[in-house]
């Protein structure tokens, strides 16, 4: 599950046992990426504050089926399978069609996001696979092809926060050794209207 002890959570007390009440799904279930914090419970804190408005956010414009697939590019680029593995089940639940998200996957796989997304979505795309595979090369004219690919700055900023997010979460998973064994593949703090739930169902 992890190379490093982790406390699960009928181990678990005072103020980790308050954050896992607070993120829990059905029957106590716990993400390995989560409880791989538990031995420093505010950077689980940290990890979860961040997740929830980059990524679960009412105020975010893009749709969350896209943002989903913007972890699961920046996730196959850092060969994090864990993030892959959750992210696309994430995706594809929210698209509601198994072809056509798979059709999405294999474009991502092959790094042609054009084959299968429309134009602005592909550019936002190539945009998030330049920021987490060379991040010093990227210059403003870059930010001038994405308005004129239609996408606004908010958007960019949405993006780039996502991808930002994705980076930081599958180092943590590839530093520490995280699996998806005995995982449940998929579940999100999916209450976007609420900034305080954290609860994954």
């Amino acid at each position: 599950m992890t190379w490093i002890k982790t406390i699960s959570y009928d181990d678990s007390s005072g103020r980790l046992r308050k954050i896992y009440d607070k993120i829990k799904g059905p029957e106590n279930y716990i993400d390995n990426i989560l409880l791989a914090h538990s031995l420093r419970p505010h950077t689980l804190e940290g990890h979860m504050a961040l997740y929830k408005n980059v990524l679960h956010h009412l105020s975010n414009k893009l749709p969350k089926w896209f943002l989903e697939g913007i972890g699961v590019y920046v996730s196959l680029l850092n060969s994090c399978s864990y993030c892959v593995n959750h992210h696309f089940e994430g995706m594809r639940r929210l698209i509601g069609d198994n072809e056509r998200s798979e059709k999405i996957k294999t474009a991502l796989t092959q790094k042609v996001p054009e084959q299968a997304l429309e134009a602005k979505e592909a550019a936002l795309m190539d945009y998030a696979c330049q920021l987490t595979e060379n991040p010093s090369s990227l210059v403003e004219d870059d930010i001038t092809a994405l308005l004129q690919a239609g996408a606004t700055e908010g958007e960019i900023l949405e993006v780039n926060q996502v991808t930002a997010y994705f980076c930081y979460a599958n180092r943590t998973v590839l530093g520490l050794g995280i699996t998806n064994k005995d995982e449940k593949l998929g579940l999100s703090p999916s209450d976007s209207s609420n900034i305080a739930n954290w609860q994954h169902r």
